[in-house]
C-alpha cells in the first residue's frame, strides 16, 4: 500500500494536470483526492448528516495518511519489491478472509446441544479454573430511609412465591442496587462493589463463615444471603462457563470450516488440473 501510494504521489507530481476533468476534494502538496474516489464510502439509506460526517472523516484520514506517506518517501529508502509483495499478500488475505467469512456464514451450524457443552467441560476441566470467588446469592442495597426495611430479611429467607414477588417489587421500588438469587453465578467482588462488603480483607474466610450478613454505612443498609459459593483456584461450575464454552465450540467449528473450504478448493483444482508447478 505504501508502494502504491508513493507511486501515485510521484505520478501526480510529475503530471499534475492529468486529472483536470475530475473534481478534487482535497490536496496534500501535489497529491489529490478526487470526488469519484469517494464512491462506496456512504452506504445507501444513510442520512445527509451522517453522510457528511462519514465523508469528512474519510477525507481527514486520507490527508493524514498522505502526509505520513510523503514524509516516509522523503526520509527513508523503500524496498519497492518487498512492499509490493506485502501489498499482494494483504490483498490475497483480505479476499480470502471475505470468502471464508461468506462460506462460514452459509455453512456454520450454530446449534449446540447441552450434552456437547457438558462433554467439552468434562474433557477440559483444567481450562476452567476460577480466578475469582463466585456466588449464587441475593444482595440488596437500600437507603436507610426506605420503608419496612425490618421485613427484608424475612422476605429473603421466605420460600413462598408471594413473598418472593413482594421482595422483587420492593427492590424495584426502593433498592439502589440488588440481585435476587437464581441459577446465575456472579463474581463476588462485582456483586458487592460500592458497599462495605467490598472492603472485607479475607473474602474466602468471610464466605465460609457468613451464609447471611447485614451491614450498613452512613446512608445505606446492605443485605447478603449466599446460597452457594466457589472459591478461586477451584474448578468453575458448568453454569458459570456455559456461554464461554458455547463460544469456544462455535470458534472451533469456524476454524474447521475454513480448513474444509481450503481443502475443497485445492482438491478441486488438482482434479481439474487448474495449476502446475514449473521446475
Amino acid at each position: 500500500m505504501l508502494m502504491a501510494s508513493c507511486e501515485l504521489i510521484q505520478m501526480k507530481q510529475e503530471n499534475p494536470t492529468a486529472d483536470t476533468k475530475r473534481t478534487p476534494v482535497a490536496r496534500v502538496n501535489r497529491a489529490f483526492l478526487y470526488k469519484d474516489e469517494l464512491g462506496g464510502i456512504v452506504l445507501p439509506g444513510t442520512t445527509k448528516e451522517d453522510s457528511i460526517v462519514r465523508v469528512e472523516t474519510y477525507v481527514n484520514s486520507w490527508i493524514r495518511k498522505q502526509l505520513l506517506l510523503q514524509e516516509a518517501a522523503r526520509k527513508i529508502n523503500i524496498n519497492e519489491a518487498e512492499v509490493e509483495r506485502k501489498i499482494l499478500d494483504y490483498r490475497y488475505s483480505l479476499i480470502a478472509y471475505e470468502y471464508q467469512a461468506f462460506y462460514i456464514k452459509q455453512n456454520l451450524d450454530t446449534a449446540i446441544v447441552a450434552s456437547e457443552i457438558e462433554k467439552y467441560y468434562k474433557e477440559n476441566l483444567d481450562n476452567f479454573i476460577l480466578k475469582q470467588n463466585i456466588v449464587r446469592a441475593t444482595f440488596i442495597k437500600v437507603p436507610k430511609s426506605a420503608p419496612r426495611t425490618n421485613k427484608i430479611k424475612e422476605l429473603i429467607f421466605s420460600k413462598k412465591e408471594k413473598d418472593q414477588d413482594e421482595l422483587k417489587s420492593y427492590c424495584l421500588s426502593f433498592s439502589t442496587a440488588y440481585h435476587l438469587v437464581d441459577s446465575t453465578w456472579m463474581v463476588f467482588d462485582e456483586l458487592v462493589k460500592n458497599s462495605p462488603l467490598a472492603e472485607i480483607p479475607n473474602k474466602i474466610q468471610f464466605l465460609k463463615a457468613n451464609p447471611y450478613y447485614e451491614t450498613s454505612d452512613d446512608t445505606y443498609l446492605y443485605f447478603l444471603r449466599v446460597m452457594e459459593y466457589r472459591i478461586s483456584d477451584n474448578i468453575s461450575p458448568l453454569e458459570f462457563v456455559r456461554d464461554d464454552i458455547r463460544t469456544i465450540i462455535l470458534n472451533k467449528r469456524k476454524v474447521a470450516l475454513a480448513k474444509q473450504l481450503e481443502d475443497e478448493v485445492y482438491k478441486s483444482a488438482v482434479s481439474e488440473r487448474e495449476f502446475e508447478i514449473f521446475k
